[in-house]
């Protein structure tokens, strides 16, 4: 359900992997912006993108390092999305490219651990550019995501093959071969036209090396070869199903990742 908005409300969520954290952060807001109404405040990335579609915040405060999803991917799947108009804040540790990366006033970054004087700044600039008249919208984030991602993953080389065991044989997968890649709590499965491969490598890690032009990520745990989609389903309700060519299987699309099949 999408929260409403009245023009003088300003709606945020907050995400921040270590608790005791996410506590101080929500409660120094309150103090310094007692206008400002926290909708929902959460520990993993995956979590903050649910919320951010759920709810339509205005803002999103977003740790950088956090399970499940970093809140650079969190931000690229927002800045792909053409139905939210979300402020996206860091909260970010990372001192050697934060000050590189943010100074140019696209986004604002407020680094750990902060002071109440330095939070009180971001709020200020917050409020200006919400108040601004026209309204200012939310930044272009794609350059900076770019160059964090650089940052996060200096060195990382794409996959060009998989390493899987069939049976008592080491077998080398062309990565063009692959259709999609889906995992459980220990296994991912290793799809293709011919024969399936498990593997040990989980979603995460796969994603670091793949190239996400081609290879999208469409639930916590399935990633599908954009160039093997056959199709996309909705039911009733507007759940999206992608049919792979040449597999019975169809996959399920989570809502934070919907918008990749807007135009299908």
């Amino acid at each position: 359900m999408t929260t409403s908005q009245t023009d003088t409300t300003i709606t945020a969520i907050l995400a921040e992997d270590e608790p005791i954290l996410r506590a101080q952060l929500k409660l120094k807001l309150s103090k310094l912006w007692p206008e400002l109404q926290i909708l929902a405040d959460v520990g993993d990335g995956e979590a903050a993108l649910e919320a951010i579609f759920e709810h339509q915040p205005r803002l999103a405060f977003l740790d950088i390092q956090m399970p499940e999803m970093t809140g650079v991917e969190v931000a690229k799947n927002v800045a792909a999305s053409k139905e939210l108009n979300c402020h996206i804040v860091f909260v970010t540790a990372f001192d050697q490219y934060a000050v590189d990366a943010f100074n140019t006033g696209a986004i604002d970054y407020v680094l750990k651990p902060y002071t109440d004087d330095r939070l009180a700044v971001a709020v200020t600039r917050l409020k200006n550019r919400l108040n601004a008249v026209p309204a200012a919208p939310p930044q272009d984030l794609q350059a900076l995501i770019s160059h964090l991602s650089a940052k996060l993953n200096p060195q990382v080389e794409r996959l060009k093959w998989i390493k899987a065991n069939i049976g008592s044989n080491l077998r080398l997968i062309p990565i063009d071969d692959v259709l999609f890649f889906q995992s459980d709590e220990k296994y991912t499965l290793v799809a293709t036209r011919d024969f399936d491969a498990l593997i040990k490598t989980p979603i995460k890690e796969l994603l670091d090396g793949l190239d996400q032009e081609q290879f999208w990520q469409i639930h916590r745990s399935t990633v599908v070869n954009a160039t093997a989609i056959d199709g996309v389903t909705r039911d009733f309700r507007g759940q999206a199903t992608v049919k792979v060519k040449g597999r019975k299987e169809n996959l399920t699309v989570s809502r934070p990742f919907s918008h990749l099949f807007k135009q299908m």
